[in-house]
């Protein structure tokens, strides 16, 4: 299936200009509103975690991007979505929100460092690229659809491991 490539932004500097930038999106969005240009229904969201090096993550999803002339509603939902490491089942789940997506036409690939899924339903396309802390061995996916909810599992390269390394004190 074909991807286009999504408009390249400028990483923000801290976490306050990522949140400058929403704010200016959202304005750009309802000026144009306003004047009659953009049709809807339209939605937008972030997902914020800490990454493993203490690091924000963030993530957008919906059917809203930014574009040079202020926002545009993209025809490809980039959908919510949830990577989650388990070291006690020694598993990496990927939790995907496709909602009214038809199971017969997704299209889900996976490498060792990341999972590409493209979706149809009746009105609407899903297209995201998910990226892996894990390396994982793709041979072992095993993946379900229901209610709108794709999960797919990995077994990873290497075992998980809680246990962290005892280090002597000086």
């Amino acid at each position: 299936m074909p991807r286009d490539e999504p408009e390249k932004r400028k990483p923000p500097r801290d976490i306050w200009d990522y949140f400058k930038e929403i704010d200016e999106m959202f304005d750009r969005l309802f000026e144009s509103i306003e004047k009659g240009e953009f049709e809807g229904p339209f939605f937008y969201g972030i997902s914020w975690t800490i990454g493993e090096d203490g690091k924000p993550v963030i993530r957008e999803f919906g059917n809203v991007e930014p574009s040079a002339k202020g926002v545009k509603r993209s025809e490809v939902v980039k959908p919510y979505y949830d990577v989650i490491v388990d070291p006690n089942t020694n598993k990496v789940n990927v939790i995907v929100e496709l909602p009214g997506a038809q199971k017969e036409k997704i299209d889900l690939e996976a490498t060792e460092r990341s999972v590409h899924i493209y979706a149809e339903g009746v009105n609407k396309k899903f297209e995201v690229d998910i990226p892996l802390d894990v390396e994982v061995n793709p041979d072992t996916a095993k993946a379900t659809f229901i209610n709108g909810i794709l999960q797919v599992t990995f077994e990873p390269k290497s075992p998980l491991t809680q246990k962290g390394k005892k280090i002597n004190i000086e």
